[in-house]
């Protein structure tokens, strides 16, 4: 395999997509020496197939406002490799959803849902539809327009999307109910769904309570804890309040929030009440963190940065793709940052995860940290599938199992003679490896 011929073809082929250039790339090159390894690999075309996905659906999707105006957006699904089990991906509704964004993030879902070790293959769908300001009859008409394109190309054994960026409970509630008028089933053909109608426990708090998990894990094994360390995270919704819940739980001082329009430091940490004002912050559909420093004194609101300037032993960026870059990575590592752990998927630009492991900070990637959302999504299938509900303990229980095994497979693929662990290739080693493998056996389809 030569890595930059594959690449090379890939952007002529699919130009004006650096996301997913990004994406591949990272994974490509990660991949190289293990796939030259064993000619079955390259006898199968298994990359060439694997940097394609098996299908791609593009639909207009016409809604109504409240003033009965009519405005059409563009919706997607993007089913990109079924080789270990049904496409698993989230659905994002945000203005720049574009369709290398959606490429990029189904990739990604292909190694992480192979690193939970459940039967999940990789997709991702969504919309430039922007949930904020709409009333909720608008948000309602769009969801269920949405589903009346996308049903006939999901089902439990074939397709089951989540939610994402800009999909709570709420939308997931809206698709669901139509999906199961138009199929006539109630069957559990979306995650993320309420507890009422076979919803899981913990699946909120899930993507940030498995991120915590996998930074204990590698606290552990440079013989540290979590106690008494200092976190800056990003973001203020679902992710990076379980992961401030847990953190705090387990001992660390969460510091940082932030929202498109700056980041807030209260050195006091977030607990208690303060964490539960981060979900009264995303319920204001506000989408903006300033409140917070107005609601509690001693904490300060920086307008129009990233919290990646302030000094802290971990940073755990957990808002979106590419938001941590070069520069960034220099400041944490001028304030001697221990560790980073991306939450979000592609957290952080190449240039930042290079000087991250050019001074040996501990860097491990979205598609390790964040898996415990998809986790235990598939715990809430299997959940459906046995007609039960496991209560909280089980829950975490197995979340927790999932993701102490997910950091052993990257440190058995990543770690290095000088002892330093690439998390980021052992996670893609371990993710590819299964997939791979499956993908050979079953043939050329």
């Amino acid at each position: 395999m030569k890595v930059k011929e594959i690449l090379a073809d890939l952007e002529k082929k699919h130009p004006g997509e650096p996301e997913y250039h990004q994406a591949v790339k990272e994974v490509l090159e990660s991949i190289e020496d293990v796939y030259n390894e064993n000619p079955r690999f390259a006898k199968a075309g298994v990359l060439q197939r694997l940097v394609e996905p098996d299908r791609i659906f593009t639909f207009k999707v016409p809604w109504m406002d409240d003033q009965g105006n009519v405005h059409v957006n563009i919706g997607y699904r993007v089913q990109y490799n079924g080789a270990i089990g049904p496409y698993k991906g989230g659905i994002r509704f945000h203005p720049t959803v574009n369709l290398s964004i959606l490429k990029f993030l189904g990739f990604e879902q292909i190694f992480k849902n192979s690193l939970t070790s459940l039967p999940m293959g990789g997709g991702k769908g969504g919309a430039d539809f922007d949930p904020r300001g709409k009333s909720e009859n608008e948000v309602m008409r769009f969801c269920q327009s949405f589903m009346l394109e996308l049903w006939k190309h999901i089902g439990p054994e074939t397709d089951v999307p989540a939610g994402d960026i800009g999909v709570g409970a709420r939308e997931v509630g809206f698709m669901y109910g139509m999906y199961k008028k138009l199929v006539n089933e109630h069957t559990g053909v979306f995650t993320g769904k309420g507890l009422n109608w076979g919803g899981s426990l913990i699946r909120p708090e899930a993507t940030g309570f498995g991120a915590v998990y996998f930074v204990k894990e590698m606290l552990d094994t440079v013989n540290d804890s979590l106690k008494g360390k200092t976190v800056a995270i990003s973001g203020f919704g679902n992710v990076a309040w379980g992961a401030t819940l847990k953190a705090t739980q387990l001992g660390a001082k969460v510091v940082t929030i932030s929202g498109p329009d700056g980041y807030v430091y209260d050195p006091a940490g977030l607990s208690g009440e303060k964490i539960d004002y981060m979900l009264e912050l995303r319920a204001s559909n506000q989408d903006i963190v300033e409140p917070y420093a107005k609601k509690f004194a001693g904490s300060k609101f920086v307008k129009g940065k990233k919290p990646w300037e302030v000094k802290v032993d971990i940073a755990m960026p957990c808002a979106t793709q590419n938001e941590l870059n070069g520069e960034d990575a220099k400041a944490l590592v001028a304030n001697k940052v221990q560790l980073v752990a991306e939450v979000s998927n592609m957290g952080c630009t190449p240039e930042a995860i290079a000087e991250f492991q050019k001074n040996k900070v501990h860097f491990a990637p979205g598609k390790a940290v964040n898996a415990g959302g998809v986790a235990t999504s598939g715990l809430e299938m299997t959940q459906n599938s046995m007609k039960l509900n496991w209560n909280k303990e089980e829950v975490d229980e197995k979340l927790h199992t999932i993701m102490v095994n997910i950091h052993a497979a990257c440190v058995k693929n990543g770690r290095r003679e000088d002892g330093y662990i690439d998390y980021v290739k052992g996670a893609n080693i371990a993710g590819f490896l299964k997939v791979a493998n499956a993908m050979v056996d079953q043939g050329l389809v």
